[in-house]
């Protein structure tokens, strides 16, 4: 069976997004973008709600060719070439390569995912994805990149909707001097 992780950067407050949405605020030094292009190589799918895929579908597509930060020019054609999933009941479709959608029977649809061939699934944000997977049993792992900014956002690292989760901490990292990544495993 393939691990679904589920792969986020958070602000000290815990937030995943500014209060307006905004998600300017993640700094890319060397090592993480060293470390995002690593995980990029041990997955074979990115999985995304819909708010973080129209996101990331705004600017991944071209980024390459619009900015001149080496973290976007290097991960931004593996990107591309990576099979992508999203979740969304209000896309009627998703208009990308290597992308499909799935709009009904989200947990069963991600169970039958991981039970596929293939290498690791990462979720990419989305706290309420994130929170309704990880409540199903269906998140096997969860990587948090704590920012040293405070947002004020309105949404939290994962929303469960009440559901208690337990996790065993199972490594940390620091990158840049700046940003701290913990792993945890969930606790089965």
């Amino acid at each position: 069976m393939r691990t679904l992780i589920h792969f986020v950067h958070t602000s000290l407050d815990g937030r995943i997004q500014g209060p307006q949405g905004e998600f300017d605020w993640p700094e890319m030094g060397p090592e993480l973008s060293a470390y995002s292009i690593e995980l990029n190589d041990q997955l074979d799918t990115l999985l995304y709600g819909r708010r973080v895929w129209e996101m990331m579908a705004a600017y991944w597509p071209t980024a390459d060719k619009v900015s001149d930060h080496p973290h976007d020019r290097a991960y931004a054609p593996r990107w591309r070439a990576t099979d992508k999933v999203v979740v969304s009941r209000t896309l009627e479709r998703v208009d990308a390569e290597n992308t499909t959608l799935i709009r009904d029977d989200v947990l069963a649809e991600v169970a039958a995912l991981k039970e596929r061939p293939g290498k690791d699934i990462v979720l990419m944000g989305g706290a309420a994805l994130a929170g309704s997977l990880a409540a199903a049993g269906l998140v096997d792992e969860v990587r948090i990149c704590l920012h040293p900014v405070v947002l004020g956002g309105p949404h939290a690292v994962l929303a469960t909707g009440g559901t208690r989760l337990g996790f065993d901490l199972v490594g940390t990292r620091v990158f840049d001097g700046r940003v701290v990544e913990t792993t945890y495993r969930t606790r089965r």
